[in-house]
């Protein structure tokens, strides 16, 4: 295994454990711990760019307003993303955050044909068809829309769309990111010790740590992939993005004894039939793209 294949491995590992890692601050409401989580993330990547004296950029970014509004957007699709993640896991919602995951790629696609009018194959059509069946099976049979796992499908397909046009790396856009939702965040955290209810130092110092932590878990893993994807084909990647949901759902069901019955194995069945579908339909359309060269 080269490289490029360890780092991509690593980040989708560490993304796949992430619901340990919540579960293990739970006792810190939702909003807290992503406060924290935003506060700690921007003191890390500035270690992280200053340790590799990155920060020429920056003062052209700032020139640009475009930039800094593209990620500002990035920012709150992000912090939307990383409050409703945390707070479904310590829900005892993790079984539906890895559906939301599992679906990210098709919704992918769908926004590529709605925003940048991508043309989609046959096969695309008929997985996002499959995937959508896959839902509103789930829905009409639970009464309840799927919100948990399309509001995290959504935030960060769209999320990766900005992202995809935007011209800074994975660690300067978290710096942006970040240091947009740092104001709001340590105010909120601000406002909670005012009130005596901050969590902060006053759970436990496995928990204090863990907090602090929270910034390292969110940018090493960022890092990882950001080395991975420049090493390995992008079919290699997308091949491993299922390795997060995978480890996700095994964990929801397999360590917290989530409800995962006939019903959900049907909706969620239909959902990895269009998965099945989608990646075999790309990787068939890569191998012709690789060997067309040869046959010109």
């Amino acid at each position: 295994m080269n490289k490029g294949m360890l780092y991509a491995a690593g980040a989708y590992i560490a993304w796949g454990l992430m619901p340990l890692y919540w579960k293990s601050v739970q006792v810190v409401p939702a909003g807290q711990i992503l406060a924290h989580r935003i506060a700690w993330s921007l003191f890390f990547v500035v270690l992280i760019l200053t340790a590799r004296r990155q920060w020429g950029w920056l003062r052209g970014a700032l020139r640009r307003p475009r930039v800094i509004l593209l990620f500002t957007l990035s920012g709150f699709l992000i912090g939307l993303n990383w409050f409703i993640y945390i707070w479904a896991v310590n829900a005892g919602h993790i079984v539906e955050t890895s559906l939301g995951y599992f679906i990210n790629p098709l919704v992918n696609v769908l926004l590529g044909y709605l925003v940048l009018k991508e043309r989609l194959r046959p096969a695309q059509w008929l997985a996002l068809s499959v995937a959508l069946a896959g839902v509103l099976y789930l829905t009409i049979s639970f009464g309840a829309f799927p919100w948990i796992a399309l509001t995290l499908a959504f935030s960060f397909g769209t999320y990766g769309l900005i992202r995809k046009t935007a011209p800074l790396n994975s660690a300067e856009g978290l710096f942006i990111e970040t240091a947009v939702l740092f104001l709001p965040a340590f105010g909120f955290l601000l406002l909670m010790e005012s009130r005596g209810v901050g969590a902060f130092g006053h759970t436990g110092l496995p928990v204090t740590l863990l907090l602090i932590g929270a910034g390292i878990v969110t940018s090493i893993p960022l890092l990882l992939f950001a080395a991975g994807a420049r090493r390995i084909p992008l079919t290699t990647l997308g091949l491993l993005q299922y390795i997060a949901p995978t480890m996700q759902f095994l964990i929801g069901v397999l360590v917290y004894n989530e409800t995962f019955g006939l019903t959900r194995l049907i909706g969620f069945g239909l959902v990895w039939l269009a998965l099945v579908l989608y990646t075999i339909e790309t990787l068939i359309v890569n191998r012709r793209r690789a060997v067309l060269p040869a046959g010109v």
